[in-house]
C-alpha cells in the first residue's frame, strides 16, 4: 500500500516523529480525557509529554513494519497543511489472546478538526486503499454512546450490527460492518 494516499482536501501518510506537527497532534489528542475515553477501556492514562508522543510515533512505524496492513496515517489538511488527526486499521486481537485475522478501522481528531467531515473523508480513503489490497471486510467498533464516531460509520455506508457483546475490548460496544461494496457507496 502506498504511504501517501490523497484525497481532495487531505493527504493521508505516515506519522514522522522529526515533524513538530505531528507531535503536537498526538501529544493533543492522547492527553484530552475527552478524547482518550473514546479510544480505550478503563483506567484511561494520558499522555504525559512530547517524548511520549514520538515514543508512540515510533511505535507505530514499528507495528506497520510487523504487519503491512496495520495502518496508522496522519490527517494532513491540504489546505493548512495542519495535522487534523489520525485514521488507522489495526489488528483486532480478541480478549483471549487469538488473532483470527480481524481488523479495526479507526479515527481520532483534534478537538479543533472536528464537524468538517476529516474522519469520515480519511475513513474512507484509507478503507478504499485497504480493499484494493485484498482486505475484504474492517470492523468499526465503538462505546456505544459514541455518536460522532457512529455517524462517520452511518456515512461510510457501514452495516450497523448493533450493540453486542465485544470479544476484542470487553463489555458492550456498538459494532459495525464496513466491506468495499458498501465502502465506495
Amino acid at each position: 500500500m502506498s504511504d501517501l494516499i490523497e484525497t481532495e482536501r487531505l493527504t493521508l501518510r505516515p506519522f514522522r516523529v522529526d515533524h513538530q506537527p505531528d507531535v503536537e497532534a498526538v501529544y493533543e489528542i492522547h492527553s484530552d480525557l475527552e478524547i482518550v475515553r473514546w479510544l480505550d477501556n478503563p483506567p484511561f492514562v494520558l499522555m504525559a509529554d512530547h517524548e511520549e508522543a514520538r515514543a508512540w510515533i515510533e511505535r507505530r512505524a514499528e507495528i506497520e513494519a510487523e504487519d503491512f496492513r496495520q495502518l496508522q496515517r496522519a490527517i494532513e489538511v491540504k489546505a493548512t497543511g495542519e495535522t487534523a488527526g489520525s485514521v488507522s486499521i489495526q489488528r483486532l486481537v480478541r480478549q483471549d489472546g487469538g488473532f483470527v485475522g480481524e481488523y479495526e478501522i479507526g479515527w481520532k481528531l483534534r478537538p479543533a478538526a472536528t464537524g468538517a467531515g476529516y474522519a469520515t473523508e480519511a475513513a474512507r480513503a484509507l478503507a478504499l486503499a485497504a480493499f484494493a489490497i485484498g482486505m475484504d471486510e474492517l470492523v468499526i467498533d465503538m462505546y456505544p454512546d459514541n455518536a460522532p464516531s457512529a455517524a462517520v460509520a452511518r456515512r461510510l455506508g457501514a452495516e450497523e450490527l448493533g450493540v453486542r457483546d465485544d470479544p476484542w475490548y470487553g463489555g458492550d460496544s456498538l459494532m459495525f460492518r464496513l466491506r468495499p461494496p458498501r465502502a465506495v457507496s
